[in-house]
């Protein structure tokens, strides 16, 4: 033990050891070492921009994540210590307990977050207690990619370009091997902060399906890029495993975006044979980048339409086909396959997300907010740019959104993408028996075909609740009301 004041790093959405600048540079100094998570609710309270509540799902997953967290400090010296409240009451008052030289941390480029770091800030000034920010969310600040009107992009292609012109981001830090521990301070116990589900426990599926934690990050980034050959490929196809799952793990931090970038670089530069493949792979955290971006300059980037012509676009208040999308009772497979797949699992594949989205947004003209509430309820990688960017960029209200006459037709997009009806199959066991010319359609099958397989439809099965054609082409009529206004 040392006499030394000591240093309290505030763990965010940074759950991790390795890549960790604000613990890096703490474990080097020396000192003592206070590692703290806050669990600030209170701060959504604030007045706008607001940090925007967490869902159910990744609830579940920060309880898992802070527990491996929690683990991983303990192997090399550490505690992590539990608060509860507002940051700007709640770490100066730990600052003062334990007698604190500083406070770092990891800054989060989104305004409320700044907002409230800002705040902290102030407050252990008051108590010259100093405090340090290190770059960790993302692969370079938002302040390094403008325009000539200092704003900053809303085209991907040419926001990417000037990623990869920087040469890419920062190397990664490694993890330290050992903390110099801080005096024992009180700390919560993680269940009474009841992130969990319990009356009743829908977490069975996140359970089967995700093993959140730092050490399963690094298993899934390296199981991924040994098998990337085809990526291009079989990233749209939802009956593969040609997807990292890397998602939620990049959400809590359990990875970073420098760690991901530079294991993929380090691929492509080993086997060349692979640039293609690690480059559409690279291009997709360029996604997550150009969101995040967007996000810092548009804080209730989930709350308004991006294209102001939207807020005349004619939605329809329909809550009962609404319901039916949310539980994955469309009467389209591959879009109720996908719905299903979220509820049990909090993900779903990403060219089904575009499906799905489609269908609730165009065919039945449903306002994209609904959708993007309800996967942030659901998703285990709910992101506070990714999830309402994406959904714009669907409905055609957001920076580079899709076409509005873009209207996925999801009988053709379950046929070309889950061409023998696996997907479907999986996460829509009453269509088992059918076969894949009929899987993703099964309305059309004859009263024969229907009896072999088992099949009621409107009762084992629903019908579909709106004709495609009837949809796509009063999704195309209301869209043509406002591009024409």
């Amino acid at each position: 033990m040392t006499d030394q004041s000591p240093i309290i790093v505030w763990f965010r959405d940074d759950l991790r050891l390795s890549d960790h600048p604000a613990l890096h540079a703490a474990a080097r100094s020396g000192t003592p070492v206070l590692c703290l998570y806050l669990l600030d609710e209170h701060s959504t309270q604030i007045k706008p921009p607001r940090a925007r509540p967490m869902g159910g799902a990744t609830r579940w997953w920060l309880a898992q994540s802070l527990r491996a967290l929690s683990a991983r400090l303990e192997a090399i010296g550490g505690t992590l210590v539990l608060r509860q409240g507002a940051a700007i009451d709640v770490i100066p008052a730990l600052a003062r307990e334990i007698n604190a030289s500083h406070v770092y941390w990891n800054e989060i480029a989104q305004a409320p977050h700044l907002t409230i770091a800002d705040g902290v800030t102030e407050a252990l000034a008051d108590l010259d207690i100093g405090t340090e920010s290190f770059p960790g969310d993302l692969l370079t600040h938002p302040s390094t990619i403008r325009n000539k009107d200092g704003r900053g992009l809303r085209v991907f292609t040419p926001f990417f370009k000037r990623i990869l012109a920087m040469g890419g981001p920062a190397k990664p830090v490694p993890a330290p091997k050992l903390l110099i521990a801080a005096p024992k301070v009180k700390s919560d116990k993680l269940e009474d902060w009841q992130l969990e589900p319990t009356k009743p426990d829908w977490a069975d599926g996140l359970r089967e399906n995700w093993t959140p934690g730092e050490a399963t990050a690094q298993k899934h980034l390296k199981r991924f890029l040994r098998d990337i050959r085809g990526y291009c490929n079989d990233r749209d196809r939802p009956d593969r495993a040609g997807t990292s799952r890397l998602s939620p793990h990049l959400r809590f931090g359990e990875i970073s975006p420098r760690q991901v970038w530079h294991a993929a670089q380090f691929t492509a530069d080993q086997q060349p044979e692979l640039a293609s493949d690690v480059g559409k792979f690279l291009s997709e955290l360029g996604w997550r980048e150009f969101s995040r971006h967007l996000l810092f300059d548009i804080p209730d980037l989930a709350a308004r339409n991006l294209q102001e012509s939207f807020d005349d676009f004619p939605w329809k208040a329909d809550r009962k086909a609404l319901k039916a999308w949310q539980r994955g009772l469309t009467g389209y497979p591959v879009v109720d396959a996908g719905m299903r797949e979220l509820w049990h699992t909090g993900t779903m594949h990403n060219r089904v997300r575009m499906v799905v989205a489609s269908f609730l947004v165009k065919h039945l003209l449903i306002d994209w907010r609904e959708g993007e509430a309800w996967f942030w309820d659901t998703l285990v990688d709910a992101d506070s740019g990714s999830n309402p960017a994406n959904w714009q960029w669907v409905a055609g209200s957001g920076a580079d959104a899709a076409p509005y006459f873009r209207v996925f037709n999801p009988i053709l997009q379950g046929e070309k993408f889950d061409p023998d009806g696996n997907y479907v199959r999986r996460w829509v066991p009453e269509l088992n028996n059918l076969s894949a010319k009929l899987v993703h359609q099964p309305w059309t099958a004859t009263p024969m075909e229907l009896e072999d397989a088992g099949i009621k439809l409107g009762i084992d099965y629903p019908m579909p609740i709106i004709d495609h054609k009837e949809g796509r082409d009063r999704a195309l009529k209301a869209y043509k009301t406002i591009r024409s206004g």
